[in-house]
């Protein structure tokens, strides 16, 4: 076998492995590049590959930096079987029709108002040729061998990132490799505990905190603290949160709070109809998580859902305090943008951010405090209080990669860190040389290696 890393190389987007064997050729994810420009722009570059000559792909979670490319990949001549768990295609049949949807949007307000190099400016992909690349995902469980020819066979294992998150063992009878995708919590809230592999002669492991632990405080607490603040100096929360995972974790963290009147009752909105759709999910795959059915669905319920771009406008002409919930998570899209430049430029108000932020994204940039932040072609002043709260995080930290690692029977002839910046994948490489001494390498974009 011979793999070669189109993505997610010292960053952590743009997911996407190609393994060669004999005479086929499967892609492991073909997620979005996000961040800086210079990844941005791979994303509008041709495939160093040829998407007609592709046997399968094999996708670990609906994430749109793991899957955004699906329908691109489709739009240019990829006829196959796209295989992913239950949920994960539930939640593309949610993500990827958004995503189309928005860089429609972008394209438009581009032209419109004259901010793009590009004349016309264009979509990457439409939601239409979005809904069409749904039409050849084949759904498998987790646990079940399926078999691909040439003696090549893969399995889906729990993740426990998000929803249908999926870990891929791929071999050839002789030889395997395990793809990690984004690897889950050992304790978390909300997702059950990835499931413990224990054997691999090749391993692709995510490293997004491979350089961090996450903050032992308890999230219940910080976000407490940051509501009642808030609400105290009269100001609104606002929350860009990852649609897929985050803003159900939120709503559980905001149900507790204000069932044990540890927040005031402020109104909640939960403003992204892709998040909407989500947290519906959330009930039907109740083998994904530790809800009971009554605790999901209060949770489910704790916020009031906004649909319509109307309604999503009003809530800024609100004037009481208010927690507002709107994707994206890095702030790279949607309407959360639009919350953004409204209540960033009063400093009564927080914007409250829950996770990783990829380097060169409005999030980082808001986190680094820089005094104006661009949305939709125009500066704004960033008056508002920012916070991260890293417990929340979905991705394992270091530490318990590491205890995850400590349950491989034997160890893997060689280890490849991806999703990570480089400073946290050098960090985790030198970690796992150091507990367990095995071969561990950082792999550039276009790398190839023969695995034998």
């Amino acid at each position: 076998m011979q793999i070669t890393f189109i993505g997610a190389t010292e960053t952590v987007t743009g997911s996407k492995y190609l393994i060669e064997h004999e005479n086929k050729r499967v892609l492991i994810d073909c997620g979005m590049f996000q961040g800086f420009s210079e990844l941005r722009e791979r994303n509008w570059t041709a495939f160093p590959f040829d998407p007609h000559r592709l046997d399968a792909v094999l996708l670990t979670h609906a994430h749109i930096d793991h899957s955004g490319l699906l329908p691109l990949l489709v739009k240019q001549g990829y006829t196959r079987n796209i295989y992913a768990s239950d949920a994960t295609y539930e939640l593309c049949k949610i993500l990827l029709p958004d995503s189309g949807y928005l860089h429609e949007e972008d394209a438009r307000r581009a032209n419109k108002y004259g901010y793009s190099k590009h004349q016309p400016a264009l979509p990457l992909y439409t939601k239409e040729e979005a809904e069409e690349s749904l039409a050849y995902f084949k759904t498998v469980p987790f646990g079940k061998p399926i078999a691909l020819g040439e003696g090549l066979r893969f399995t889906f294992s729990r993740a426990g990132h998000i929803l249908g998150s999926s870990m891929i063992t791929l071999t050839n009878g002789d030889q395997s490799i395990v793809f990690t995708g984004d690897l889950g919590r050992q304790k978390d809230a909300i997702m059950k505990t990835p499931a413990q592999l224990q054997d691999a002669d090749y391993l692709v492991l995510e490293s997004t905190y491979g350089n961090k632990l996450h903050d032992p405080k308890d999230p219940l607490d910080e976000i407490g603290e940051i509501v009642r603040k808030t609400a105290a100096r009269g100001g609104s929360v606002i929350i860009p949160a990852f649609a897929v995972g985050r803003a159900q974790s939120i709503l559980y963290y905001l149900y507790e709070l204000k069932s044990q009147k540890k927040i005031p009752d402020l109104p909640i909105f939960l403003d992204s109809p892709m998040a909407v759709n989500t947290t519906k999910l959330l009930c039907q795959f109740m083998n994904e998580h530790h809800l009971s059915d009554t605790l999901c669905t209060d949770v489910c319920s704790v916020a009031e859902y906004v649909n319509s771009v109307e309604d999503s406008k009003a809530l800024d002409q609100m004037t009481v305090p208010k927690i507002i919930i709107s994707a994206s998570g890095m702030a790279t899209g949607g309407r959360v943008l639009h919350h953004l430049k409204y209540f960033m430029t009063d400093p009564k108000n927080t914007i409250l951010f829950t996770g990783f932020q990829a380097k060169g994204t409005r999030g980082d940039r808001m986190l680094n405090h820089e005094e104006e932040i661009r949305i939709f072609g125009e500066m704004y002043p960033l008056k508002a209080q920012v916070h991260n709260i890293s417990s929340l995080s979905a991705h394992a930290d270091y530490e318990e990669i590491l205890t995850w690692l400590s349950h491989f029977k034997r160890p893997p002839k060689k280890v490849f860190l991806t999703h990570g910046e480089p400073e946290s994948a050098m960090a985790l490489k030198e970690k796992i040389e150091k507990e367990y001494g095995w071969t561990v390498v950082v792999p550039t974009y276009l790398q190839t290696e023969t695995l034998g």
